[in-house]
């Protein structure tokens, strides 16, 4: 990838999806006209790529995927773990979860392992499109995302992760908590890739650096923990995210 400000990095759930499924269609049209218009597109998930596919439904398929919150990117459809889980890393998380009997979603790769409570609303976000196996955590080769859906004490527990030094997004509304291993983040994950100069779109606490670094930046919704970061905010609706999308697609090159 080449770095551009025509690069235009989007982040998904609560900002391009508002039902855990689908993209409105006003906005799928305004992104393909930023496509049409020359920016290359990049999704950068919390998801897991396999978890990504289905919300696409098979649209913009040249696009590059950055899952797991950066642990995880799919170039030309080819997905590769870029950061996992060191056994040694996992072995002292996991000791941490079960001092708090936290119920979780690990990733790997592709497949994944889940012992949370089986009406947890998570399952109806994960492997949407059949596509993968659920497999005891020893049957994943790596893990790349490690996602507690209840715990004893979840603050707790998420300092727990931070004093291991994993990246720890707590995020307080979905009472979840996601570890990434070491600093892996979305923007992280985008400099990788030779990316220095974009634009981004984000609701939430792991969109931070993504939208700190970026050229142009919108945050949706008004979460508090982005107040200040990005250039401009505007409302979680389909109608206001399409129309923002539109007008930066309108943008000469050099914007």
């Amino acid at each position: 990838m080449t770095s551009s400000a025509r690069t235009t990095v989007f982040d998904v759930d609560g900002t391009l999806c508002f039902d855990g499924r689908t993209i409105d269609g006003r906005i799928r049209t305004a992104i393909e006209t930023c496509e049409h218009a020359g920016h290359h597109l990049v999704f950068a998930s919390a998801r897991p790529v396999r978890d990504l596919l289905p919300v696409l439904g098979g649209a913009f398929p040249t696009a590059t995927l950055i899952g797991g919150n950066g642990s995880l990117v799919s170039v030309g459809g080819e997905v590769r773990a870029r950061a996992a889980f060191g056994s040694c890393e996992l072995g002292k998380l996991l000791i941490e979860a079960d001092r708090f009997r936290a119920g979780y979603l690990a990733d790997g790769p592709w497949d994944y392992a889940y012992t949370g409570p089986a009406e947890h609303p998570i399952l109806g976000r994960v492997d949407q499109g059949r596509l993968a196996r659920r497999v005891d955590l020893a049957g994943l080769p790596a893990v790349v995302k490690f996602l507690v859906v209840d715990a004893t004490d979840m603050a707790a527990l998420a300092e727990a992760g931070r004093v291991l030094g994993m990246t720890v997004n707590h995020h307080l509304d979905e009472a979840v908590i996601d570890f990434a291993p070491g600093t892996t983040n979305k923007w992280e994950a985008l400099a990788s890739l030779g990316v220095d100069r974009y634009n981004a779109f984000g609701n939430d606490i792991n969109d931070l650096d993504l939208l700190r670094h970026a050229h142009h930046s919108v945050r949706v919704g008004a979460h508090p923990a982005l107040d200040g970061i990005a250039h401009l905010t505007v409302a979680p609706d389909p109608e206001a995210v399409a129309t923002e999308i539109s007008r930066l697609a309108a943008l000469p090159p050099a914007v």
